[in-house]
This record gives structure tokens, C-alpha cells and sequence, in this order.
């Protein structure tokens, strides 16, 4: 690829990323607020509650990414698909919160038969709006962009702010898995990172949870 080739694609994925922070902007301004999935509150403490969510529906792809630049990684993807690139041509609305998800760590064959780590696999995922169910949601024309529902489930969450590290989000999570041992509360899933506002929003204003899904208590 030339220069002038390689500065027009740098331009192009310079004015996705700037479409897209604009368009964060514009949704994020208190005239606009942004949907967020229902829950019912069954417990809260603080930081910490206990929340019953119906089933949702999520726009997911999958990015080998570490942990800090998964979100970058697959937010074109997602943004795309929402600006358009599904079968129809919808525009979705924007919602919150993004999650980000370890799908584990990638494995490349190699020869002989051995197995190596080829690093880590992270989902992220918009919440699709309530107003679609299954039979309406706008289907992606990216295969590497899927439609999954989540089912109705209990989470543990754990509010925190700050930086999108990972030594922050491992503390936070630190904390989450201390309140659930201390409650006597039995994970049914793996922890999620949730994410509720755009990049350039200052560090120490950031809305940012952990939740893990738990089994609900018989009693």
C-alpha cells in the first residue's frame, strides 16, 4: 500500500472514530438520555446491590484484545451495526451500559500435537433496545457481530469509578467476589465489565460495575 493510500485509510478510520465519539456526545447530554435495561432492586448496600433483570437482548462480537483495548477493538464493529449495517438499514438507538466479557484465551494447533496460548479473547456487547424482541431486532450484515438474548437472571453488582484499567476493574472485582462470599452468594456465571460513559468523559466522573450472576436464594 502507497502513502497516499495508507493516509486515506488512516483519515477514514480517524472520521469513524470521530462520528462515533460525536455521536456518544450528542446521546449523552441530558436532553438525550440514554436507555438502560430494566432491573428490579432486591438488595442494596452501598456500593453494592442485588439486581433482578429480565431477559435482554445484546448486539455481541468478539475481539482477540488485551483487556484495555478490547472496548476500542470492537467498538467500530458495534457502532457500525447500529448506524446501519444490518439487514434493512435501522439506525438503534445508543444505550448503556457497554459490557466486556473474557471469553477465555484463544488456542492455536501447532505441530507436533501441542497447544499454545494465542491470547485473549473478549466479548463486548451494546444492549440492544427494548423496544426490538427476537423476531424484529435488526439483523447484522457483519458476521463477526451477533444477536444473543440473555435470559432473565439475578446479578451481584458493584459500582465503581475511575479508569478502564484492569487493576482497577480487579480490585473492584476483588471486592464483588468478598461481598458474595460474605452474603452467602453462589456465582452462576463469569463477571462482566459494564461500562456507562463515552471516552472523553473525565476519569474521576465515570460510572463503571462489575456484576457477576448469581443463583437466586430459595427460601
Amino acid at each position: 500500500m502507497d502513502r497516499h493510500h495508507r493516509l486515506t485509510a488512516q483519515h477514514g478510520r480517524y472520521l469513524v472514530r470521530l462520528s462515533a465519539a460525536l455521536a456518544l456526545f450528542a446521546l449523552t447530554t441530558p436532553s438525550m438520555a440514554i436507555e438502560e435495561p430494566a432491573y428490579a432492586v432486591v438488595e442494596r448496600d452501598e456500593g453494592f446491590e442485588l439486581r433482578d433483570y429480565p431477559a435482554v437482548l445484546v448486539a455481541e462480537t468478539e475481539v482477540e484484545a488485551s483487556f484495555e483495548r478490547a472496548g476500542n477493538a470492537a467498538f467500530g464493529r458495534l457502532f457500525r451495526y447500529i448506524s446501519g449495517a444490518n439487514v434493512g438499514q435501522v439506525e438503534i438507538a445508543m444505550t448503556a451500559p457497554v459490557t466486556q466479557q473474557s471469553a477465555g484465551e484463544k488456542i492455536e494447533m501447532t505441530a507436533p500435537v501441542t497447544q499454545q496460548s494465542a491470547g485473549s479473547i473478549q466479548r463486548v456487547a451494546f444492549v440492544v433496545p427494548a423496544r426490538f424482541t427476537p423476531s424484529t431486532v435488526p439483523r447484522p450484515t457483519d458476521e463477526r457481530v451477533v444477536i444473543r438474548e440473555w435470559p432473565a437472571r439475578r446479578v451481584a453488582v458493584l459500582r465503581y469509578g475511575g479508569r478502564w484499567t484492569e487493576r482497577n476493574y480487579d480490585e473492584a472485582l476483588g471486592r464483588l467476589e468478598a461481598e458474595l462470599s460474605a452474603r452467602g452468594l453462589i456465582a452462576a456465571g463469569p463477571p462482566t465489565l459494564a461500562r456507562y460513559d463515552p471516552p472523553f468523559k473525565p476519569w474521576f466522573m465515570r460510572r463503571n460495575e462489575v456484576w457477576i450472576p448469581v443463583e437466586a436464594k430459595r427460601d
